[in-house]
């Protein structure tokens, strides 16, 4: 698509506002979606080439929805192999009585799930360092401070309003109470864990000691427990509890420690400005990279997650884990989800924003089928990432920002989690709990689910601090492991989908910044031989930022692969049946 512009003939005496308008290039056919600013939307025109139907009927679009459904087909066809090798499942080791697949078989089974996994970890850590980076390079400290503030207020808020949704469903159903006794599982770990060392270790990976070591290492508290019997005065016997601490390092990302950096390199970018221009088009640039691999690596999508799917049915004891009590569990886990996840949070979205509530939910479909499959949300952001951005055109300074936040510290799913399953043991074990024990469930379960890390069953380690809380043993968290693994995907979901909720909202509540922001990226020529400025912002979608199309004695041109936003902002002037983009002064 060429845009021209051209100062000869032109007349200084028409001023008049025009309406801006959105060209749609005919070239663009690879995304298949236009980034469109929120704040224009009233005002735009969409003049696309070709039809309405022709655009949906696109061969990229056809493609997008044929993964969709092929996600989907995937983990239903994987829950009904699943079950349906079940008989053929080996007790042991050993192929005897006609069974044929044994614990080593399952392992291979999962292993094309696993390098989808390990194809998504592989990409976490360039695209939240390219993402933050790149899109705090384009915003400036104020902007991104304010943007920050409504993430955080968002996602603490949405937080505690799950956990709340979970206490009424788990008082009311009390599944504890009903169903008959559940057996512990002779395989669940049990841990040990502390409200004030998860903390602790929240602030120690915040500020990592090396942040080359961050990539691949975070810091944890290994907490020993030793519990004795001391004969006190008066020969009274009573048990102790020594704790003893230790701060180990894991194998694993130290998201919050590269979220900090990232965030203040980012903004300390912004603030350089031409100093450091080369650094923000190399992160800009190595953000589409990591973009393109991620497109690339979907295509494998439905084939990993159906073998995933697969290797967890035959994983399973035995199908009765899903009646009786632990059924009701499940019942009150997944309806306590489902009011969260698509009354709660597309409630607040239509409220605040006034969004096609539906038109944004079918938007992320394919990052939470996704999300359903790895039951990890950071696995997950890639997926989330595209559907965000391409699929519900929010602006990428947002979702860049945001999003990789919101994989740490926004768990509202594990916060409902958390919360019904402390209730549920106090149930079964007869434990009354008083209204100061269940506000104590409620932060507690808040702030466990933020120390959760984002990887499979990791709500399940934190869990035992829930159980602290309450004065319950922590060796009780093995009486939910069974239906763990299921829940853990369903909450996973709903994790992702509240980070894509939050990237909506804090958009539109960031609106006016970052129409401040547009309007001070307008850079003035002067035209020394006219006498005249000549300005034609150019925003395209995925780099947000403005070119500038000289208008001098020559015509000036440029070429965009992607939909262009021209905004002419105060003057048409016609001439020779050409029309030009001026702003005199």
């Amino acid at each position: 698509m060429f845009l021209s512009t051209s100062m000869h003939g032109v007349r200084k005496t028409s001023i008049s506002r025009v309406t801006p308008l959105v060209i749609a290039d005919q070239n663009r056919s690879r995304s298949g979606s236009t980034h469109s600013r929120k704040s224009h939307s009233a005002h735009t025109l969409s003049v696309p080439k070709h039809g309405l139907c022709q655009q949906c009927c696109s061969k990229e679009n056809l493609k997008e929805q044929a993964l969709l459904i092929a996600t989907i087909a995937a983990v239903i066809i994987g829950i009904g192999v699943g079950i349906a090798l079940r008989p053929l499942k080996c007790s042991g080791d050993e192929r005897v009585n006609g069974c044929r697949i044994t614990k080593e078989d399952i392992t291979y089974i999962d292993f094309p799930g696993r390098i989808f996994i390990n194809i998504l970890k592989m990409l976490i850590l360039p695209l939240i360092v390219s993402s933050i980076i790149s899109s705090l390079a384009q915003l400036d400290a104020q902007s991104s401070g304010k943007m920050g503030v409504r993430a955080l207020i968002y996602y603490f808020g949405t937080t505690i309003i799950a956990a709340v949704v979970g206490i009424v469903l788990v008082l009311t159903i009390q599944p504890g109470k009903r169903g008959g006794s559940v057996d512990k599982k002779a395989a669940a770990k049990s841990a040990e864990g502390r409200t004030v060392d998860t903390v602790l270790d929240l602030f120690r990976n915040l500020f990592p000691d090396n942040i080359m070591e961050a990539a691949f290492r975070s810091v944890g508290t290994d907490l020993k427990v030793n519990r004795t019997t001391v004969i006190g005065p008066n020969n009274t016997v009573y048990n102790k509890t020594i704790y003893d601490p230790m701060v180990v390092r894991r194998d694993g990302i130290n998201v919050l420690g590269l979220l900090l950096f990232c965030i203040l390199f980012g903004i300390i970018i912004s603030r350089l400005k031409e100093k450091a221009l080369i650094l923000k088009q190399f992160f800009e640039a190595m953000l589409e990279v990591v973009m393109q691999l991620v497109r690339i690596a979907m295509l494998y999508s439905p084939i990993g997650i159906f073998f995933l799917i697969v290797a967890k049915m035959l994983e399973m004891d035995t199908l009765q884990d899903f009646v009786g009590s632990l059924g009701l569990y499940m019942v009150t886990v997944l309806a306590g989800l489902f009011i969260h996840g698509f009354i709660v949070l597309p409630l607040l979205l239509f409220i605040v924003t006034r969004m096609n509530v539906f038109r944004y939910i079918r938007g992320m479909s394919q990052a939470l089928v996704t999300a359903f499959g790895t039951a990890s949300s950071s696995a997950t952001l890639p997926v989330t990432y595209r559907c965000v951005e391409e699929k519900n055109h929010i602006d990428p300074r947002v979702s860049r920002f945001v999003l990789p936040v919101g994989a740490t510290v926004n768990m509202d799913g594990t916060a409902l989690y958390e919360a019904v399953a402390a209730i549920y043991i106090a149930q079964l074990n007869g434990i009354p709990l008083n209204a100061v024990k269940i506000i104590v469930t409620s932060l507690t379960s808040t702030l466990a689910s933020i120390g959760a890390a984002s990887i499979p069953q990791a709500g399940l380690v934190t869990m035992v601090i829930v159980l602290n809380a309450l004065g319950l043993p922590s060796d009780e968290v093995r009486t939910i492991y069974a239906v763990d693994w299921l829940l853990d995907r369903f909450r996973t979901a709903i994790n992702v989908f509240g980070d894509s909720i939050g990237c909506a909202i804090v958009q539109h509540l960031s609106r006016k910044e970052l129409d401040a922001l547009d309007r001070r990226e307008l850079i003035f020529v002067d035209d020394t031989r006219n006498n005249s400025s000549t300005i034609i912002p150019l925003f395209e979608p995925g780099k947000n930022r403005a070119s500038i199309v000289h208008a001098s004695n020559h015509v000036g041109s440029v070429t965009h692969d992607n939909p262009t936003f021209v905004d002419p902002i105060k003057t048409i002037e016609d001439d020779d049946d050409n029309t030009f983009a001026q702003t005199s002064f």
